[in-house]
């Protein structure tokens, strides 16, 4: 059996997925494609998103031979899955065709946009083509291709969050300190996750936008499987509450790990009992040690109204260690700042981040760190990723591109055709095409399985894929039209007939 987590590869989908083989008109070739509804969180004003993550879709669940146990296993568990415990429909047939005909691997061809594409609505970020007695199988692996929605969802909000952050920068922090942006958003959301996978698939998201994680599992990953085991990802030793109550008093307990991190940089939570008495009591008695080691302190706390916590410790690690005043008038503590890690939001970032820059700090003297803010408050609505059957030719050479448009959900509506995807000459932004139409550029749509596994050169190492992410985010506009002039009014046109048909009822048989 080749399927993860002793599940069999024919169980990877829908439960009604494995009938539509038999509901699909007989058909020559058929496509269907995947895209981004909205923004995020349906944000008109920045409607970049990233897409990225359906590499890992593909080499663990895609492009993995079936085998016949395989397909033993899923009829044992179909001769009682349908309603009253009786036999539910599959195609075994063709499994076990592809299985003795194609080495096991499923007969679809995959294409698909760049690792850490830049994207916006309705740019198509993938395509599948089935042929021939295959084509019924065309969505069969949808369920496991759209959940490239979730690392796509973490990327965006990680470089939403970024964006922010680098917003205050430009206001508030010198040249000789914008090194320090690379870690002002810290991932802390090991411990939100479902699970071990999540953890790494969301977690290497987020450091396509930052170096800061403590999530392990996703800095190993990128960096020894997606990036040669060049390193990508950082963190600093730092004390739990475990640790501060441990000790009988937060002052040795600050004491004990100065003296083993204060050579470096390292972070003291400072809230186990009461955060204002520990800044105005605790913080100046170990000032001498830490003057001492002459190591770099950041100060977390992890309670209370995010903001006036911050300003606490701003204010507290200017009194006792002093600040400098840059260039642009704000001032940056000496050897030590704040992180704020606790429940951190898009709405809160920017409530402390103007509070800090109000109260005269640079934003280069505040971190962040998000947890399940950021590998578990999102779902596929946040960008409304789909996959829609767009184009199929009947067994008798007819071709009909068709389109979604529910009369009571014009959001839903989808593209009709094959497509290909051409960067806009003017500001490289990616725009999509219907594929019949002649166009001077590449397609930015790649193959990325065929059939079967294609040249793992397909796929870029991760320090491409983020430099992708930095030179799109940078360059594409908040607001830009992903889909072309012409494919626009081919779909009025394919909509128009098939409004004309719902009015006739020829649209129902009737």
């Amino acid at each position: 059996m080749s399927g993860p987590f002793g599940i069999p590869l024919p169980l990877l989908t829908d439960s009604y997925k494995a009938s539509h083989f038999a509901l699909y008109p007989t058909a020559q070739v058929a496509t269907a494609y995947c895209e981004f509804r909205h923004g995020f969180d349906k944000d008109t004003e920045d409607e970049r998103m990233i897409f990225c993550g359906l590499r890992y879709i593909i080499e663990q669940y895609i492009a993995r031979p079936w085998t016949t146990e395989d397909v033993d296993m899923a009829e044992a568990f179909f001769c009682t899955h349908n309603a009253g415990f009786t036999e539910y429909p599959f195609p075994k047939h063709l499994f076990l065709k592809f299985i003795a005909e194609n080495s096991g691997y499923f007969p679809v061809r995959i294409e698909a946009l760049s690792e850490g594409s830049v994207v916006y609505p309705h740019t198509p970020v993938f395509q599948i083509t089935a042929k021939g007695e295959y084509s019924s199988l065309i969505t069969y692996l949808e369920t496991v291709l759209l959940m490239s929605w979730y690392p796509s969802t973490v990327a965006t909000l990680s470089r939403r969050s970024r964006t922010v952050i680098e917003d205050y920068y430009h206001g508030s922090v010198d040249e000789d300190g914008w090194w320090t942006l690379e870690t002002r958003m810290h991932d802390f959301g090991f411990r939100g996750c479902t699970c071990v996978e999540q953890s790494m698939i969301g977690g290497a998201a987020h450091l396509l936008s930052f170096e800061g994680t403590d999530t392990l599992s996703a800095a190993f990953y990128a960096q020894y499987r997606l990036n040669g085991g060049r390193p990508v990802a950082t963190s600093i030793p730092a004390t739990e509450h475990s640790v501060m109550t441990a000790y009988s008093s937060e002052r040795q307990a600050m004491l004990s790990t100065i003296e083993a991190y204060g050579g470096g940089v390292f972070a003291c939570v400072m809230d186990s009992y009461d955060y204002s008495r520990a800044l105005s009591e605790v913080l100046p008695v170990v000032a001498s040690k830490k003057l001492e080691k002459g190591g770099y302190l950041v100060i977390r706390p992890d309670s209370g109204d995010q903001v006036e916590a911050v300003l606490m410790g701003l204010r507290a690690a200017d009194k006792v260690f002093g600040s400098v005043v840059n260039s642009k008038g704000y001032k940056v503590i000496t050897g030590a700042s704040v992180i704020q890690g606790d429940g951190v939001t898009s709405a809160s970032l920017r409530r402390i981040l103007a509070a800090v820059h109000d109260a005269g700090y640079s934003a280069q003297s505040v971190g962040f760190g998000m947890g399940g803010g950021l590998l578990q408050k999102v779902n596929r609505d946040t960008m409304s990723m789909a996959v829609k059957l767009s184009s199929i030719t009947y067994e008798n050479g007819e071709t009909r591109d068709i389109m979604k448009f529910p009369k009571e959900g014009s959001e839903k509506v989808s593209l009709p055709g094959r497509f290909a995807v051409y960067a806009d000459p003017e500001n490289g932004v990616p725009v999509a095409f219907h594929s019949v139409e002649a166009h001077p550029g590449e397609n930015l749509l790649r193959v990325v399985y065929d059939g079967g596994p294609v040249d793992p050169g397909v796929w870029d190492d991760f320090a491409t894929v983020k430099q992708r992410v930095n030179d799109q985010w940078g360059r594409f506009p908040r607001h830009a039209q992903a889909v072309s002039d012409s494919l626009l009014a081919y779909q009025k046109q394919v909509h128009a007939k098939q409004e004309q048909s719902v009015s006739e009822g020829t649209a129902f048989g009737v």
